[in-house]
């Protein structure tokens, strides 16, 4: 009797199904809470001309602004996971590598959203924001930004 119930639970758990139903198998994309800022390199000159510094919620990031032939560069600052969908402060300086200069200083608050890779029933749950830094402009929507130069 015992091997009898056995093999039904066997098979199941191997096919994926449990013995309430079809289980939905979740894909294991990663994702991470994170502000980030993206941007064109050519919009900033020669090979890497300027510094890009990104602080959100209380942490910065930076890096330069990379080789104009890059269609996109980026940098994130990283949340914690449980932040939720919260309103944090975003903090944009960028500067000439040669003289020191400020180029573009702005700031914002980033309203995140949810992100979950894996679909609503699967870890994880990621909360983000994204800008787009602009000379001239500072931080705006990443919207339309064409990942080719």
């Amino acid at each position: 009797m015992r091997r009898s119930l056995l093999v039904p639970l066997l098979v199941a758990a191997l096919t994926g199904c449990s013995a309430l139903g079809e289980d939905k198998a979740c894909t294991q994309a990663d994702a991470e809470s994170q502000v980030s800022v993206v941007w064109r390199p050519a919009d900033f000159g020669g090979q890497d001309a300027v510094r890009i510094r990104l602080c959100a919620n209380g942490s910065c990031k930076e890096r330069t602004s990379g080789s104009p032939g890059d269609p996109v560069a980026s940098v994130s600052v990283r949340l914690p996971d449980d932040i939720g969908a919260s309103t944090v402060p975003v903090r944009l300086t960028v500067t000439s590598v040669r003289t020191g200069d400020t180029v573009v200083q702005d700031s914002a608050r980033a309203k995140l959203t949810e992100q979950q890779p894996n679909g609503r029933s699967c870890p994880p749950t990621a909360w983000t924001a994204t800008y787009r830094a602009r000379p001239g402009k500072g931080l705006t929507s990443p919207e339309g930004l064409k990942l080719q130069g």
